[in-house]
């Protein structure tokens, strides 16, 4: 071979070893599904709590409710679906059935049920109403149904399992549409002869999984997501989207609630926390608890803490007597919506370089900033520490800093810290553990030219697909 010939074979092979460039990083440890991270960047749902509650002011029902209790003088389902797409939600979750045992739907496996009540002379269905009122706004459509019956007599024998199954098939066969998430509640108290029940869960989550096999199901232990261990709507400040789950039940064989708040890192299951709270004290309405629905800074506190703690947000607005959303409730999730919109308008990060160490060409760190979800920077291998330095296009004052992991392949990251060069020099403005989906990082508010991210500890080569920084003059700490 003659010099140029060589000269052009060494061009060409290194012409194409540019072109194919280093392989991705292979997923570590336990992943999501494409479902479970769809359901995750929802970051907003909205509960429902609906029922012979709703009239009779309990929390939990005894079963003993007459049918002609429940009787909506203007159900609207159409309008909190209205109401939840411009709050920003992406999906919805009825409790078609709840610890009482009564049906929103008019459920063969029941006489406790809205076909047995006044309301639309007993042909009416809330659930179906429910579902297709998702459907016109655009929602994801989901379901509450407790396997706690205080009305079924069979409770506490073991034909109720074989009742609940066919409760279930009568609501995901495809009568209601598809289903996004299947809340189960953990709760196995008496039923109406005195007796608990031995819930049968492997059969329960097949028949969801048989039915819905797109649908995530919720519980202590998961499958598809898990509780976040309080009713308070915060998420542990660090949150694991792994679990340990085998050997554990719903309820009362379930893990700590310390565990379930932060999850364990490294384990073997995907079962990212879902933080459910309400915007009044108690999960169904009642009259008196309007003056205390919350506040737009708890509200903002609450979204802090569950979104940007890694967790999606079930936020709990429960329709009044009427069937339809309190005019207080409404208005404070539309001020709830402006002070987010306010606050995430103008990402400070954009027009700014990125600079550091990375697995190569297709793994950059300018994939931080570039708005694409599949667009991630990466170490090389066995590489768990690093440091990007971001220049911002002119000084900006901030005090959020976003950052998101490229979950599909696995969560990583266990400890960073954010400096920003500051007309003082370089300072550290926050020290924290994990990200996940995403992290909203609280910083004091500074005025920097700089910032610089600070990978300290991670379980497998850090790989992140976001970064955005903001300057919110709307939530007080």
């Amino acid at each position: 071979m003659n010099r140029k010939a060589f000269l052009l074979s060494l061009l060409a092979a290194g012409l194409m070893a540019a072109a194919c460039g280093p392989k991705a990083p292979e997923p570590f440890g336990a992943c999501p599904t494409p479902d479970q991270v769809a359901w995750q960047r929802m970051e907003m749902n909205m509960f429902f709590h609906f029922g012979p509650n709703t009239f009779t002011g309990a929390e939990w029902g005894t079963g003993t409710e007459t049918e002609d209790i429940f009787n909506p003088t203007d159900l609207d389902c159409g309008q909190w679906a209205r109401t939840a797409r411009l709050a920003g939600f992406q999906g919805m979750i009825l409790t078609a059935k709840h610890h009482d045992g009564f049906c929103l739907w008019p459920s063969p496996e029941s006489r406790h049920t809205v076909a047995a009540s006044p309301w639309r002379d007993g042909k009416g269905d809330v659930l179906k109403d429910f579902s297709e009122a998702c459907a016109a706004e655009g929602m994801k459509c989901g379901v509450y149904i407790s396997p706690w019956d205080r009305n079924d007599p069979r409770y506490g024998s073991p034909e109720y399992n074989g009742a609940f199954v066919r409760t279930l098939e009568s609501v995901l066969g495809g009568t209601y549409g598809p289903i996004f998430e299947q809340w189960f509640d953990g709760a196995c108290g008496e039923g109406p002869n005195g007796k608990r029940q031995v819930y049968d869960w492997p059969l329960f989550n097949e028949t969801v999984h048989r039915l819905q096999p797109h649908a995530l199901i919720f519980s202590d232990v998961g499958t598809g997501c898990r509780w976040v261990g309080n009713e308070e709507g915060r998420a542990g400040r660090t949150n694991w989207s792994t679990l340990e789950v085998e050997g554990f039940t719903p309820g009362a064989g379930s893990p700590s609630v310390e565990v379930l708040n932060s999850g364990i890192p490294g384990a073997s299951f995907w079962a990212a926390a879902e933080t459910d709270v309400s915007i009044r004290p108690g999960w169904f309405w009642r009259a008196s608890e309007t003056p205390e629905v919350k506040s737009v800074q708890k509200l903002l506190q609450i979204y802090y803490e569950s979104v940007g703690r890694n967790s999606l947000l079930l936020l709990n607005v429960p329709p009044d007597t009427r069937g339809r959303l309190d005019p207080v409730d409404s208005l404070r999730l539309m001020e709830f919506r402006a002070a987010l919109d306010a606050i995430f308008a103008e990402d400070l990060a954009a027009g700014a370089q990125v600079s550091g160490p990375s697995r190569g060409r297709g793994f950059d760190p300018g994939r931080l900033l570039d708005g694409k979800y599949d667009s991630y920077w990466a170490m090389p291998d066995g590489q768990t520490t690093a440091s990007l330095e971001v220049s911002l296009d002119g000084e900006k004052t901030f005090n959020r800093v976003v950052l998101q992991e490229y979950i599909p392949l696995g969560q990583r990251v266990a400890a960073f810290h954010i400096d920003a060069l500051t007309p003082e020099g370089w300072q550290e403005i926050a020290r924290e553990t994990t990200i996940g989906c995403k992290r909203i990082v609280l910083t004091p508010t500074v005025t920097a030219q700089k910032i610089r991210l600070v990978i300290d500890e991670a379980l497998a080569c850090p790989t992140l697909n976001g970064l955005a920084i903001f300057n919110d003059t709307v939530y007080l700490q």
